[in-house]
């Protein structure tokens, strides 16, 4: 029996002709990186290979490390194996990795979503015979309402919020999701006010896209500016003392999650948007459809009702364990009510 061209060992995805990890989640002398989000990208690697858009992303969350850059569709050779980066559309940066070696195309995808954000690089399609495909959001039930439509009811929120006197505080992963906010607001509502982690990761990706004006909440900055505005925190600023300061607020998160009722409660939040940077279930079917594959391997996500679904429709389907999805990981099913919100319930 062959070899597969990728493996899943205890380390990560392994291409053993070349001696290269793909996402490894445990420290390997090299490494191809698909983006920088912590669950796919970590410290410890001698050496890393990734999109150059991601490279400032990772030097600013592992420090100065070994890293080389490549450019979209950019070949290059290993012992022998073919590699290229191509767009996940998932977060600024972010790549599938193609590999090629003797007649046989294996595509690993990280994270991706098909709509186009108007942020990060719009999704590619890659002809391959092995797709690697995640599936947080890999039930039928989950169908993303388009982006701009989320957009209007959340600058409609943040200026019914602001008519009351209320600050409005939406929290959204520091890198990615909370870029992904700031690209769309309106800024003629009022001001933006950012966190921390947030307002030093714009920081770093303000050179590769444009987004407004924003002002860093310090120690300094009085309740009665911040009054009204917009505040943009990541999720573990919630119920914490920093969030003082914004009183009186309304807060909201901008998730996939917050398509599920009970998430909301669970989180305490009084608003939620329905709002991912991944594939609903049917991009994610459009998806491995347009790659041609025939095997599909699912990493991480509800794997085993995906997988099962695509081998009812012919597929060579498996699932995979891995260590992937700490941004947006899924929820139990037991979890909660799960019941779904608005025009996802009867999807």
């Amino acid at each position: 029996m062959n070899t597969p061209l990728l493996q899943f060992t205890h380390r990560g995805i392994y291409c053993a002709p070349a001696k290269v990890y793909l996402d490894p989640w445990k420290p390997v002398d090299k490494a191809i990186i698909s983006h920088g989000h912590a669950d796919h990208s970590r410290w410890g690697h001698k050496s890393y290979i990734t999109h150059h858009k991601n490279v400032p992303i990772v030097k600013h969350r592992l420090g100065d490390v070994n890293i080389t850059g490549k450019a979209w569709g950019e070949t290059f050779t290993i012992n022998g194996v073919t590699f290229s980066l191509h767009p996940a559309g998932h977060i600024i940066g972010s790549s599938q990795i193609r590999v090629a070696h003797k007649g046989e195309v294996w595509v690993f995808t990280g994270d991706y979503k098909l709509e186009d954000d108007g942020l990060a690089t719009p999704y590619e399609s890659i002809k391959c015979h092995t797709f690697i495909t995640e599936c947080t959001f890999g039930l039928p039930a989950f169908l993303w309402t388009p982006q701009k439509e989320v957009f209007t009811d959340i600058n409609q929120w943040w200026a019914e919020n602001k008519a009351n006197g209320q600050t409005s505080v939406l929290f959204g992963y520091s890198l990615g999701k909370a870029q992904r906010l700031l690209k769309h607001l309106d800024p003629s509502i009022g001001k933006i006010y950012t966190h921390g982690a947030v307002e030093n990761m714009t920081a770093v990706l303000r050179p590769l896209a444009t987004f407004p004006q924003t002002e860093l909440i310090t120690r300094d900055t009085k309740k009665e500016d911040i009054k009204g505005n917009m505040v943009i925190a990541p999720p573990s600023a919630h119920g914490s003392t920093w969030i003082r300061k914004m009183t009186p607020f309304v807060t909201a998160s901008a998730s996939g999650w917050m398509a599920f009722r009970g998430a909301r409660r669970r989180r305490a939040i009084d608003k939620g948007f329905v709002l991912s940077d991944h594939c609903d279930w049917p991009d994610l079917l459009k998806a491995i459809k347009n790659t041609g594959a025939e095997k599909i391997i699912c990493t991480h996500g509800y794997t085993d009702i995906f997988s099962k679904y695509l081998r009812e429709l012919g597929y060579d389907a498996r699932t995979e364990q891995t260590q992937y999805g700490e941004e947006e990981g899924p929820v139990s099913l037991e979890e909660g009510n799960t019941e779904l919100t608005g025009e996802h319930a009867n999807q």
